[in-house]
């Protein structure tokens, strides 16, 4: 059977934009071996896990020193291609058959609202304001307690178990390197086992976008 060479071109494109759009972020790539990814897909179907993940692409620029959760202007926004990531995670998740905990959690900011929203359906997102902190822990004018107690909310958040055959999705931002669960591509997932409040968490595995689209 012959396949006419225009059918293949939306497959192309869309293989080139995703790339290009994980290029960007060489820095924090995520390649998982093919056995270890099977494994930890069987572990997250049976539920008992914490998905804390990036949002997706965002557009290039700062946001402003000022942000109104409410106005996308004063912000960072998802691009065109953090769209589509964030759309093909879903879609990957229920097609591995991945049960997720309804609501889904995000950040305030646009760009992680928006990724919620695309990928898991806007009447399954709520914000947690506590997340868009995160940001704040690259600015040198923040003092090293506030830091801490940044990172001590959140992970408090990632040491409570969800219920019983589901999955906690958090939609948030990077870390710094080596603070928390520290840096993540564009639409990465970082697999985290909780152990309960007060007995902190396990960082399990982190997987790209790609690894779910295999």
């Amino acid at each position: 059977m012959k396949m006419n060479k225009f059918a293949l071109l939306p497959i192309c494109l869309a293989i080139m934009m995703f790339v290009s759009g994980f290029q960007s972020e060489s820095i924090v790539q995520v390649d998982v071996p093919e056995n270890e990814l099977a494994s930890m897909v069987h572990a997250l179907q049976k539920g008992g896990y914490i998905l804390y993940m990036r949002h997706g692409e965002a557009t290039v620029g700062q946001d402003r020193p000022v942000v109104e959760f409410h106005d996308c202007s004063t912000q960072r926004n998802l691009s065109d291609t953090g769209g589509e990531q964030a759309k093909l995670l879903g879609e990957s998740m229920r097609k591995l058959n991945i049960p997720v905990q309804y609501p889904v959690v995000a950040s305030p900011y646009c760009r992680t609202r928006e990724t919620a929203e695309l990928a898991f359906g806007s009447g399954n997102v709520v914000v947690d304001p506590s997340l868009a902190d995160v940001t704040k822990l690259s600015d040198s004018s923040i003092s090293a307690a506030e830091k801490q107690n940044i990172v001590t909310q959140v992970e408090k958040m990632l040491e409570v178990v969800p219920p019983p055959g589901t999955n906690k999705v958090i939609i948030g931002h990077a870390f710094p390197t080596d603070v928390a669960v520290g840096e993540i591509p564009n639409m990465g997932t970082v697999v985290i086992k909780p152990k309960g409040p007060g007995n902190g968490y396990e960082v399990v595995q982190k997987i790209s976008l790609q690894d779910f689209m295999r």
